[in-house]
């Protein structure tokens, strides 16, 4: 057998823990699938740590294992990541995972522009600590930051959220002029913000997406669109998302919104997002222009608004609450 591999060694080399990868990628064609995943954990002077790689993070097992049940303080995770915009770049969607499974990740990916891999960190449940996007060189970088060796411990964990409470609780802002686009092969139901300022919903099978925002100054060559998606994603492996999106389009053609964006002119001097979870799993993402993050700009309200505090000090790319249903997998 020949399974993709994560060893660990502990400062005198022993061998501590060793991880066959679960989950494997459609390419992945040379390696075996373990028959059971695995929950590998360790322990360290530094706390309780566990261990997966690249795909397995879109997955219960073992990802969600590791936190939810074994109580591990902080994950390993080297991977080899292809970024795909707008929900799915590394930077982007591990950050916001650490920050929904409240927990430290620690992110070392793949630098190979050809394959578009890039973007790796070191993430906090209360976001990054440091991390590095560069799609321009073929460099690496070391990254090093101080983090919560325990960070359930701290007083600055961030409180359990009920992702649904608040979305649930209001009646549904008006649904003015939905639309349908794709988001790679994912049917997307979508409105246009027509205004500077308003209060928006929309809905697809069990979900509503509801955005209140103000942006004075936005470029009059850009579009931006609230969007909901509920339902499976993937040709063959099937794995089923809820998705809240406020997003900039390609371009004023409202047929391009979903298709990838790296770049944007509009700031939000506020925004307010919520959707009708039917998941605990939840992962909040904010992406500036030029695929930044947005370290301390926007919080995640114990009700499951994702709120921006004092405007985007960036133009936006997009803010997205992207939830796992694993049961309907």
């Amino acid at each position: 057998y020949q399974y993709n591999t994560n060893v660990v060694f502990d400062i005198e080399g022993k061998l501590v823990a060793r991880y066959h990868k679960y989950n494997l990628f459609r390419r992945e064609t040379q390696f075996n699938y373990p028959k059971e995943p695995g929950a590998i954990t360790f322990e360290t002077p530094f706390g309780k740590f566990g261990i997966f790689t690249c795909f397995d993070i879109l997955f219960r097992e073992p990802a969600v294992v590791l936190v939810s049940e074994l109580q591990v303080d902080t994950v390993l995770f080297p991977t080899a990541w292809m970024n795909v915009l707008p929900f799915l770049t590394a930077v982007e969607f591990h950050s916001s995972w650490a920050m929904g499974m409240g927990v430290n990740l620690l992110s070392a990916n793949t630098h190979n522009m050809s394959f578009a891999m890039t973007g790796s960190g070191l993430f906090t449940p209360e976001g990054p600590a440091a991390y590095h996007y560069d799609s321009e060189t073929e460099e690496g970088r070391l990254l090093v930051a101080e983090l919560s060796a325990r960070p359930r411990l701290s007083p600055t964990y961030p409180p359990a959220v009920n992702w649904s409470l608040y979305a649930t609780s209001i009646k549904k802002f008006p649904e003015e002029d939905t639309f349908s686009a794709a988001v790679r092969r994912d049917i997307f139901t979508f409105s246009a913000l027509r205004r500077k300022a308003g209060n928006y919903t929309v809905c697809q099978g069990d979900l509503c997406c509801h955005l209140i925002y103000r942006m004075p100054d936005k470029s009059k060559d850009e579009v931006y669109v609230l969007g909901a998606f509920d339902g499976l994603h993937g040709s063959l492996i099937k794995y089923h998302w809820q998705i809240c999106t406020l997003l900039k389009c390609q371009s004023t053609d409202l047929n391009t919104c979903g298709q990838p964006v790296e770049t944007a002119q509009t700031k939000f001097e506020m925004f307010s997002l919520s959707g009708t979870f039917g998941t605990n799993y939840v992962f909040p993402e904010v992406l500036y222009s030029g695929v930044q993050l947005a370290p301390g700009e926007f919080e995640v309200l114990r009700d499951g608004r994702l709120k921006s505090k004092h405007g985007t000090s960036k133009p936006l790319v997009t803010a997205t609450l992207f939830g796992r249903l694993y049961e309907k997998d």
